[in-house]
């Protein structure tokens, strides 16, 4: 991997770590001036809201104009966010700081996926680089709040004062400049020309696609399964009789686990293809989910959970690379906002439908559910690792005149690389 891309995951690491530092920020003002529990679950979901309805636009706007202009873009939107959080340390305001930092990760993380699959020259080196662009998420998840949650705490003589939130905002502020420094200079890959078949092209054009399709339902259940996890671990310690720190301890844990086994993917997947990671990782979750609320304690429950960690973070840096070898080169924006669209959509919705559920049919039984969905859908994941793949053309290819594409009799479209003289 190149210093470049290096560079470039360590500026989409501070843009990602404004929106974690100021999702833990505000959510905490808010509580302490006294606002509902309500309006506070409100105010943690308009960091993804906005997510949901810019995935799309940010991927036809990186097809069209690249890496850079993008980045920036949401570089800007990040330091508005947190820095409006440092003048007006309110709950509306910070309202829109969720807004505005949550719409800078999501474009950030678009931009540098859609450009990190362009850099690969063949397909092992594209399950490589993603496993490492996955790192940056992950360490930005523990670092930000961290960061932001000591500065509250100890940046002045009495904790959790306005004077402390306003600094946290404006080291957030600062960690989006730092991004800036990070990414400024970088070179823009050409973009590939649009396929001129006479006919407007549309997101959901992508979903035609067996294969597409197949890929966003696996990542859907796994995205689900994540979602299920930080949702119903607190309510199952609770009906243990857990404390906090336990508790936090046993998500702690699949966190570590998640953040361990995307440092080893780099070397799993020289030996492994994409689609054989995501079926063991996801039969591994149906069984861990099936024995998960049968734990009696916290450590049996934070076996459970390293497991699951090691499991459901293996998914995400595979998926992605078989998006990427999937859908057409000029696409890869759109297909990549359309799979971000899907997950924070239902990073919305799917908490309201966990607690019904789980008002329903138990705490246990929504992992019991959810286990046999995912166990279920493992067979999707298998039959993707057996479809043949387009051929894998690197960059420096996008130069030579369009090959003939022939479409075979499964849907996949089968490219002929051009033979060297």
């Amino acid at each position: 991997m190149n210093r470049e891309l290096i560079r470039l995951i360590v500026g989409q690491f501070f843009v990602h770590s404004c929106m974690t530092g100021t999702r833990l920020a505000a959510p905490l003002l808010a509580l302490r001036d006294g606002y509902s529990p309500g309006a506070v679950g409100f105010l943690l979901s308009l960091f993804a809201l906005t997510q949901v309805f810019l995935s799309l636009p940010a991927g036809r706007y990186a097809d069209k104009h690249g890496f850079m202009k993008p980045m920036l873009i949401a570089i800007g939107l990040a330091f508005s966010g947190t820095a409006i959080g440092v003048a007006f340390p309110r709950f509306d305001v910070l309202c829109v700081s969720a807004l505005l930092t949550g719409a800078g990760c999501g474009i950030s993380i678009i931009a540098l996926q859609r450009h990190a699959g362009r850099v690969a020259h063949e397909a092992s080196e594209l399950r490589q680089i993603f496993s490492w662009l996955s790192l940056g998420p992950a360490v930005a998840n523990f670092l930000g709040p961290m960061v932001t949650g000591l500065i509250i705490d100890h940046s002045t003589r009495q904790a959790g004062d306005n004077l402390s939130y306003r600094i946290a905002f404006a080291v957030l502020a600062l960690f989006s400049v730092v991004a800036w420094w990070c990414v400024r200079g970088a070179h823009d890959l050409p973009t590939a020309a649009p396929r001129s078949d006479g006919q407007p092209h549309h997101a959901w054009d992508l979903l035609r696609e067996q294969s597409f399709r197949r890929l966003l339902l696996v990542n859907w259940l796994v995205a689900s399964c994540w979602d299920v996890h930080t949702f119903v671990v607190p309510l199952l310690g609770h009906e243990k009789g857990l404390s906090a720190s336990e508790i936090g301890t046993v998500l702690g844990v699949f966190a570590l686990a998640a953040f361990v086994i995307r440092v080893l993917l780099p070397s799993i997947s020289r030996h492994m293809r994409e689609m054989s990671v995501v079926m063991v990782a996801m039969l591994l979750t149906a069984a861990v989910f099936a024995i998960y609320p049968l734990m009696p304690g916290a450590l049996a429950m934070a076996v459970c959970s390293a497991l699951l960690g090691l499991a459901l973070g293996s998914v995400q840096p595979m998926a992605m690379s078989m998006l990427h070898q999937i859908t057409p080169e000029e696409r890869h924006g759109e297909a990549v906002g359309l799979r971000l669209m899907l997950i924070n959509g239902s990073s919305v919705c799917m908490p309201l439908m966990f607690g019904a559920a789980g008002a329903a049919i138990g705490v246990g039984g929504v992992f019991w559910v959810m286990g046999a969905l995912v166990g279920a859908g493992s067979r999707m994941a298998w039959v993707l690792g057996r479809t043949p793949l387009p051929t894998f053309t690197p960059i420096e290819a996008q130069a030579t005149p369009p090959q003939a594409h022939a479409a075979s009799d499964d849907g996949v479209t089968d490219v002929e690389p051009k033979k060297p003289k």
